[in-house]
C-alpha cells in the first residue's frame, strides 16, 4: 500500500540523526536505571510500574519516531520496518498501512479521549484508591510498610467517601473497600466516566501515546512519559505505603494540608493533561484523514 499522497515535511539525516539521539537521552534518565536495576535483580518501589504495569519496553521507549506527516530523508533504519514506507529518496510512515492494522485501536482511544477531554476535571478524590487496594487486606500489594498501619489505613478509608472513577484503578480494590465506591466502573463504561481530573486517566496517557506509536511523534512519547512519571510519584507519596526510606516524602491526604497538597499536584497534572490528551486527539486525526 502506498502512502498518501500529502506532502510531508522532510527532514535531512543530520536533523532526524539529532532528534533521534536527543529523545534517547531523554529516555535514558529512566530506562537505563531501570534497565540496570534488572539486571541486578533489584526492583523499584515506584517507578519499576512504568515498565510492569505499562507494556512498552524500555528498548522501544527509546526507539524515536518521527510521526505521521514528517518523511526522513534516507539513509534510514526505518526502511522495510512495519508500516513504513520509502520512495528511494525519503521514508514516512505509511498511513494507510497503519490504519488498516490499528483503526480500532485509532478510533477507539481517539473517543476515549475526546470524551474525556469534553468533562470538569473531579480533584476531590485524595487518591483514596491506593488506600482502597489494602482496604482490611491482611497483606499488602507492594512488600512496604504501611504509613498508619492496617487499622489506621482503614480508618482513613472509612472517614472519606471513596469516588474512583477509573476502572484500572477500581479493579484492584480489596471485595471488602469495591462497595465503598460511590461508583462501579467497568471497561465498557470507560468512555462514559474516565475524566481529566484522575491521576490515572493523565498517567494513562503515555499507555495511549505508545499504543499509536509509531504514528506518535517520539517527542510527544516521551513529554507523556515524563508526565506519567510525575503523577505516579505523587500517587505513590499519598498511598497508604511508607516511602521514606527510599527518597518519597509522604503527602498525608488524612490532614488538611495534605489534602490541599494532592490537590494543588492534581491539578497542575489535569493542566499538564489537557495539552497532551489533545496532541494525542491530532494524532488520531492525523491518521485518520490521511487513511
Amino acid at each position: 500500500m502506498q502512502p498518501p499522497l500529502t506532502e510531508p515535511t522532510v527532514l535531512p539525516v543530520e536533523e532526524w540523526r539529532a532528534r533521534a539521539a536527543a529523545h534517547e537521552g531523554r529516555v535514558d534518565r529512566w530506562a537505563g536505571p531501570h534497565r540496570d536495576r534488572r539486571l541486578r535483580g533489584q526492583t523499584h518501589p515506584v517507578l519499576d510500574f512504568l515498565f510492569t504495569y505499562y507494556s512498552e519496553t524500555p528498548g522501544r521507549l527509546r526507539r524515536w519516531h518521527p510521526g505521521a506527516d514528517v518523511a526522513l530523508a534516507t539513509p534510514a533504519p526505518y526502511e522495510g520496518r512495519r508500516w513504513y514506507a520509502t520512495d528511494g529518496a525519503t521514508v514516512r510512515l505509511d498511513t494507510g498501512a497503519f490504519l488498516a492494522d490499528r483503526g480500532d485501536t485509532v478510533r477507539f482511544v481517539r473517543r476515549l479521549l475526546v470524551a474525556t477531554a469534553a468533562r470538569p476535571a473531579f480533584t476531590g478524590c485524595f487518591g483514596l484508591h491506593e488506600w482502597a487496594m489494602v482496604y482490611r487486606d491482611t497483606g499488602t500489594r507492594h512488600p512496604i510498610p504501611l504509613r498508619l498501619g492496617q487499622e489506621g489505613t482503614d480508618a482513613v478509608v472509612e472517614a472519606h467517601p471513596v469516588r474512583c472513577s477509573h476502572y484500572d484503578a477500581f479493579r484492584f480494590f480489596t471485595p471488602a473497600a469495591a462497595p465503598r465506591n460511590r461508583l462501579q466502573p467497568t471497561r465498557g463504561s470507560q468512555p462514559q466516566l474516565e475524566q481529566p481530573g484522575c491521576l490515572h486517566a493523565g498517567m494513562d496517557l503515555y499507555k495511549w501515546a505508545y499504543k499509536l506509536s509509531p504514528a506518535t511523534p517520539g517527542e510527544l512519547v516521551a513529554d507523556c512519559f515524563e508526565l506519567a512519571v510525575a503523577i505516579r510519584e505523587l500517587d505513590m507519596r499519598a498511598s497508604p505505603y511508607d516511602l521514606r526510606d527510599h527518597g518519597y516524602a509522604p503527602v498525608a491526604i488524612e490532614t488538611p494540608e495534605g489534602k490541599a497538597e494532592y490537590v494543588a499536584a492534581q491539578r497542575e497534572f489535569a493542566a499538564r493533561g489537557a495539552v497532551l490528551r489533545q496532541r494525542l486527539i491530532d494524532v488520531c486525526d492525523q491518521v485518520l484523514s490521511a487513511g
